[in-house]
């Protein structure tokens, strides 16, 4: 699948080949026009995020790729989304909106209360969780500049989970034999005994 995007913002000094970020998931820009340019699809993106109900028309969020000098104002996203959530209540609180969104077995144990998370492209603070779910509060602002606004209860969204949480999980795995794995002995009664833990 082949995408043509009109961004609203200038593209200045833009490079074919460089990531742009659609609906928070890293692509490849080409034929880089003004303010359009064109990203290919690829089956795996498509079988994990949403991009496969994008229509002509439709809006997206959209972020060039951050350089290592710029300021890091939320948290370090690369754009791998990891699968799609769906929207399970919407609620308005003033004038922010309280999402909560139900998450696909698994994914759970890398969403922690107060920590990161990437939705459609945008980072936010996770207010609480469970296995199977987790909720946001957006501000006035993002609910502005983003397409969050229009969501709805049934939608489905790009997640990526901090990717710390991932690697954590990967180096705590002992290897033993070719394709076999233990738990590692760094657990909580590891880190309490030697006071990483109260």
């Amino acid at each position: 699948m082949v995408f043509a995007v009109e961004a609203d913002f200038d593209l200045t000094d833009p490079v074919e080949g460089e990531s742009i970020a659609c609906n928070g998931v890293c692509l490849t820009a080409k034929k880089i026009t003004g303010r359009r340019f064109e990203v290919d699809i690829s089956p795996e993106s498509l079988s994990r995020t949403n991009l496969g109900t994008v229509a002509a028309g439709m809006k997206m969020n959209l972020e060039r790729a951050l350089r290592l000098s710029d300021r890091l104002g939320g948290h370090l996203v690369s754009g791998h989304v990891d699968a799609c959530a769906t929207v399970q209540e919407k609620r308005h609180e003033g004038d922010f909106v309280r999402f909560h969104f139900a998450v696909p077995k698994g994914l759970g144990r890398y969403i922690i209360e107060k920590g990161s998370i990437t939705i459609n492209g945008i980072s936010l603070t996770v207010n609480h969780c469970d296995d199977r779910a987790f909720s946001v509060a957006i501000i006035p602002h993002t609910l502005q500049v983003t397409t969050l606004g229009a969501l709805k209860q049934g939608d489905q969204v790009n997640i990526e989970v901090d990717l710390i949480g991932k690697y954590v999980e990967k180096l705590l795995q002992v290897k033993e034999k070719e394709g076999e794995t233990r738990p590692s002995r760094i657990n909580p009664a590891f880190l309490a005994e030697h006071g990483f833990l109260k």
